[in-house]
């Protein structure tokens, strides 16, 4: 099966990203889809991802980070698309190739309609960069939620409550404020699987041993995992889960036993991946911009969680 390899931007300022509509003479004309182009044979994704948006919107491209890559079967070919985020360039975005551009909010996306491809990558897009690990048992369950509802109005977040040893009444009274404290802001809320089912939440974060035993994506609007190989990672993909933990990069506290893989071994197993990936282990939110530079979607906190 011949795959035709594609370099696609997401364009993103402050809550926005750009969209940019098929114009006609093109397969599946007046589609929104992300900008880019088909990546020349023997040419870097990245180089490739420079040239399409200077032809196409005429901007110099002066940051971009690798982040998911997805195939998809289109009647007319299969695509191999390559997803950039692209946050700093030269020169305001103009239409060059006769096709209507617009901003977007995240998450909130009003033009139709979208080429089917990216449908999944406005899902991807609209997860929060920063996760949270909670640990409320070992610091008390007011006291963390003290410093999530001190957090929640000004950033929006990845929340795992991952109290594994927490009886479930008092587990289920942690739920229940985390939900109020940060859902009410838009953070989403995710249980650790070893805790148990809760509906109510946002949706279950898989440990791997959870991962490796399922046949089949378990029911949820939010499903994700933490990985630690490139089979768990190809698993995952392979039950089309929302997102993957991968670590750690860094030694931590939390796993003293556990030794680190480092950034470029991080890298290698974050790159080409259809799901976004947080890295783990040791981190901040000053590690964001090299997790970006890495492949990463965002970075997952324990111990950093609230600093």
């Amino acid at each position: 099966m011949k795959i035709t390899e594609v370099a696609a931007a997401v364009i993103e300022r402050p809550g926005e990203f750009l969209l940019a509509q098929r114009p006609q003479g093109k397969p599946y004309p007046g589609y929104w889809e992300f900008p880019g182009g088909k990546i020349e044979a023997g040419e870097d994704p990245r180089a490739a991802l420079v040239r399409e948006l200077k032809e196409e919107l005429g901007i110099d491209v002066t940051d971009a980070t690798p982040w998911i890559t997805r195939v998809y079967a289109y009647t007319h070919a299969t695509v191999r698309l390559h997803f950039w985020r692209v946050t700093a360039w030269r020169g305001e975005p103009q239409p060059l190739e006769d096709q209507d551009i617009r901003w977007q909010r995240v998450g909130a996306t009003d033009v139709s309609p979208m080429l089917p491809a990216n449908t999944p990558v406005l899902a991807a897009l609209a997860l929060p960069d920063v996760m949270i690990v909670s640990n409320a048992a070992a610091k008390g369950i007011d006291a963390w939620i003290g410093q999530l509802t001190e957090r929640a109005p000004t950033e929006r977040m990845l929340v795992q409550v991952r109290e594994k040893g927490m009886a479930k009444q008092p587990l289920q009274h942690l739920l229940s404020r985390a939900l109020v404290r940060a859902g009410s802001f838009g953070s989403l809320v995710v249980v650790n699987s070893d805790c148990g089912s809760f509906p109510q939440c946002d949706g279950v974060h898989l440990t791997a041993r959870a991962l490796n035993a399922l046949a089949a994506r378990p029911a949820g609007s939010l499903v994700g995992a933490s990985c630690h190989d490139e089979a768990e990672l190809e698993h995952a993909a392979k039950l089309a889960l929302d997102y993957a933990v991968v670590g750690p990069v860094n030694a931590t506290a939390s796993h003293p036993g556990a030794a680190p893989m480092g950034w470029d071994r991080f890298q290698a197993l974050a790159r080409d991946r259809p799901m976004p990936i947080y890295a783990i282990g040791g981190l901040s939110r000053a590690d964001l911009a090299e997790a970006r530079r890495r492949a990463a979607h965002g970075v997952a906190l324990l111990g950093a969680a609230f600093r």
